[in-house]
C-alpha cells in the first residue's frame, strides 16, 4: 500500500528507503508488529554499511498505526550504545494515545472521515488484543484507572 508513496521519497530525496511489511492486527496482536519493525530496523543498522547508509543519517518514519511503531522503536532505541544513533523520526497522524479518546481532537472531529473516534477506539483494541469487546468502556474512558488517569493527566488531559 505504501510503495508509491516510499519510491516518490527515495527519488525527491536521494534517500534509501526501507518499508517494514510487519504483521498486521488482529491476526497479529500486539506485540508482533513492533517486534517486526524493531527487528528489522535493528538488522538494517547493524548492516548499514552494506547499504551505502550514513549512520548518522538515519530517520525512522511511520504514519497511522506506522506512526505509532516509528515513535515505539525509536523510544526503544534511544538508550542503546551499540547501534547509531536515529538522527530524526517522522511521525504522520500517528495513534500515540489510547488512555482518553474524549479529548477536544476526538470530539471536534468524531464524524470527520475518514478516522472516526469509534473507529480509532476500534483499530486501537485491534492492535492491543484483536477484539472490540471492551469498546464502549474505551469511549467512555472507563478502561483506565482513576489513578493513572490522574498520573497522566499532566501529559493527556483536554487543558
Amino acid at each position: 500500500s505504501h510503495e508509491k508513496i516510499c519510491r516518490y521519497i527515495a527519488s525527491e530525496s536521494d534517500a534509501v528507503v526501507v518499508s517494514v511489511g510487519y504483521r498486521l492486527a488482529p491476526e497479529h496482536k500486539y506485540p508482533a508488529a513492533y517486534e517486526d519493525c524493531l527487528h528489522a530496523t535493528i538488522h538494517f543498522m547493524n548492516n548499514i554499511e552494506h547499504y551505502g547508509v550514513d549512520p548518522a543519517r538515519v530517520i525512522v518514519c511511520g504514519d497511522s498505526a506506522g506512526g505509532n511503531l516509528a515513535a515505539a522503536v525509536s523510544q526503544t532505541l534511544a538508550g542503546r550504545s551499540d547501534l547509531p544513533k536515529l538522527r530524526a523520526q517522522i511521525l504522520i497522524y500517528p495513534g500515540l494515545q489510547a488512555l482518553d479518546f474524549n479529548l477536544p481532537s476526538y470530539q471536534q472531529n468524531q464524524g470527520v472521515p475518514l478516522l472516526l473516534r469509534e473507529r480509532a477506539a476500534f483499530f486501537a483494541l485491534q492492535y492491543l488484543n484483536g477484539d472490540a469487546l471492551h469498546m464502549q468502556e474505551v469511549l467512555e474512558g472507563s478502561h483506565i484507572p482513576p489513578d493513572m488517569r490522574l498520573k497522566y493527566r499532566k501529559w493527556v488531559s483536554p487543558d
